[in-house]
């Protein structure tokens, strides 16, 4: 199968994004596998690290792999206003700072 062109993948990616419902997440690795891209995570955070924090796109519904949100230099490495903004959609952190994926994760 061949692949889209990485602009194809980009667009993808924020349509995909978009779908996803309040007080669920989604992980990089499943989105990137959704838009024909599996193993290409790392792309998808750079495309959403692109993305305004004010944008319509929630980008706060993407965390990585082990349920936690990533570290961004972006926002001085503290990623406190994407944990603030799922917290308020409903979505619960425990001690460890990770989401239950089996209770949170979206699934398409």
């Amino acid at each position: 199968m061949q692949q889209p062109s990485s602009h194809t993948f980009q667009q993808c990616i924020y349509q995909l994004v978009q779908q996803i419902p309040c007080g669920y997440v989604a992980t990089y690795g499943q989105v990137a596998a959704l838009c024909g891209w599996p193993r290409h995570a790392r792309f998808v955070g750079y495309a959403l690290y692109q993305v305004a924090p004010d944008s319509e796109i929630p980008w706060h519904r993407v965390v990585n792999a082990q349920g936690k949100v990533s570290l961004s230099w972006r926002r001085g490495g503290s990623d406190e206003l994407q944990r603030w903004r799922l917290e308020a959609e409903g979505v619960v952190f425990n001690a460890n700072g990770r989401i239950n994926l089996r209770r949170y994760g979206w699934q398409p």
